[in-house]
């Protein structure tokens, strides 16, 4: 598990439209350069908020924000 990388992640889509962008269009490519399980990568890229935090621990609602947008377009 890389919880560090997990939360890297998080942080920088909230920082970053770009990325934010990316990660919509792009899934998987688009965390090439993070430390990454394929269950972790999964989580993020579906949303999956349940995992993330009973893997990594409880997220701020910061850290939610890419998750919950995400869940909102229903694009899969």
């Amino acid at each position: 598990m890389s919880a560090k990388a997990v939360i890297e992640v998080l942080d920088r889509a909230y920082r970053e439209d770009q990325f934010i962008a990316q990660l919509t269009e792009q899934g998987s490519k688009a965390l090439e350069g993070y430390a990454l399980t394929w269950e972790e990568k999964a989580a993020l890229l579906s949303s999956d908020i349940q995992w993330i935090e009973s893997h990594v621990g409880k997220l701020s609602e910061r850290q939610k924000t890419w998750l919950n947008c995400r869940l909102q377009q229903e694009r899969w």
